[in-house]
């Protein structure tokens, strides 16, 4: 039985519940991207699938985080130069994105694209995100469709900004020298039942951390998973219609070397909520968000492993500046300035968040034509 202490929120008690019995199923121990699926993902409960706020400015709206869209027009308005090109150099008309929150990314995209998109399609699994989208995006309805899964082939330009962050991580910690899974157990006697429960097991991180101090990280076989499944799918397209495809990944993270550097030895997991950040995402399940950064080697070799071409990785500051950030912020508001400003500087987005882009056929996006980074992956 749930202690009334978790929630007085039926909807979050349910979620409780769900993941009470998803562990016992599991033999008593639930592994972390199990439940961080869960936690997520369950239908009409998970944070993502509920109608919790989520995408704004300030907590005062009620929502937990800001991303580069809500902050600046301009994030859309300059992607839509290295789409423009990649719609172009695919042959396409055809414009995808994954996870798109409030709907402001897609809305820059459209309005700055006009009638070279004659198709943008959504991948959302959050009903109450569906609905918040639509109305964003109500002047361009006729242009837009939602699924909640890829087709069996694809061609066009994939984008995605911050979505592979908010895939399920599997959780490794290092004790006295020997490798253990994290997972997830049910204590129906303790205040807060759910609980860390650590096992023995094989799994490795994709290179050796030196070193024999206690160390936590993640792997990211689902978001290595889902590059490959959308490997699968511009290839299937390709052979179906001649037209390739583009992707065009935005999140924060690092390079292998420097995810498992050994002093890194906390990992990289975080939750958001109310725009304050914790590290503890057993707690308020279902009402905060829960991310890990990016290992954007792993991801790129998944996509070249399963037959495209790495086309380049920089940091959003050489992206953005290459797609032309710059030239329309001089006659802009001085508040317009400032917020566009915080895409670009080291401190805030600039360097954090990375730019990866794979593609069906070998060419030289704009967005990497300085600093490209694509030799330290």
């Amino acid at each position: 039985m749930i202690t009334p202490q978790l929630s007085n929120d039926p909807g979050q008690q349910a979620l409780y519940t769900l993941i009470q019995r998803s562990i016992a199923n599991a033999g008593g121990w639930l592994g972390f991207d199990h439940f961080m699926a869960l936690a997520l993902y369950a239908p009409g409960m998970g944070y993502y699938a509920n109608s919790l706020r989520k995408f704004g400015l300030t907590p005062e709206s009620g929502s937990d985080f800001a991303t580069a869209p809500e902050m600046s027009k301009h994030f859309g308005r300059t992607l839509a130069h290295q789409v423009a090109e990649a719609l172009q150099v695919t042959g396409t008309d055809e414009l995808w994105e994954f996870g798109a929150g409030s709907g402001a990314l897609a809305l820059q995209l459209l309005d700055s694209l006009g009638d070279s998109v004659k198709r943008y399609t959504i991948v959302d699994l959050s009903g109450s995100l569906r609905e918040r989208q639509q109305d964003t995006l109500k002047v361009h309805a006729h242009k837009v469709q939602w699924v909640d899964a890829l087709p069996e082939q694809l061609s066009g330009v994939v984008v995605g900004n911050e979505v592979l962050d908010a895939m399920p991580v599997q959780l490794l910690v290092r004790k006295s020298g020997v490798w253990h899974e994290r997972g997830v157990i049910w204590n129906a006697d303790a205040a807060s039942p759910l609980q860390w429960e650590d096992r023995v097991t094989d799994l490795r991180p994709p290179m050796d951390v030196p070193g024999e101090h206690d160390y936590l990280t993640e792997i990211h076989s689902q978001a290595e998973a889902f590059v490959a499944t959308l490997a699968d799918r511009f290839k299937a397209g390709e052979a179906a219609t001649g037209k390739g495809g583009a992707a065009f990944l935005i999140d924060y993270g690092f390079p292998e070397s420097e995810y498992f550097h050994p002093q890194r030895s906390m990992g990289t997991l975080m939750c958001h909520q109310l725009h304050k950040a914790d590290s503890d995402p057993l707690a308020d399940v279902g009402r905060k968000d829960i991310t890990a950064h990016v290992n954007f080697t792993g991801v790129a070799l998944a996509a070249q492993d399963a037959g495209l071409s790495v086309l380049g990785y920089t940091t959003q500051a050489h992206f953005l500046i290459n797609c032309g950030l710059l030239p329309p912020l001089v006659d802009a508001p001085l508040d317009e300035k400032s917020m566009a400003q915080k895409l670009i500087t080291e401190h805030e987005m600039g360097e954090l968040f990375k730019v990866v882009a794979f593609g069906t056929t070998e060419w030289e996006p704009i967005g990497f034509a300085q600093g490209d980074r694509t030799y330290v992956l």
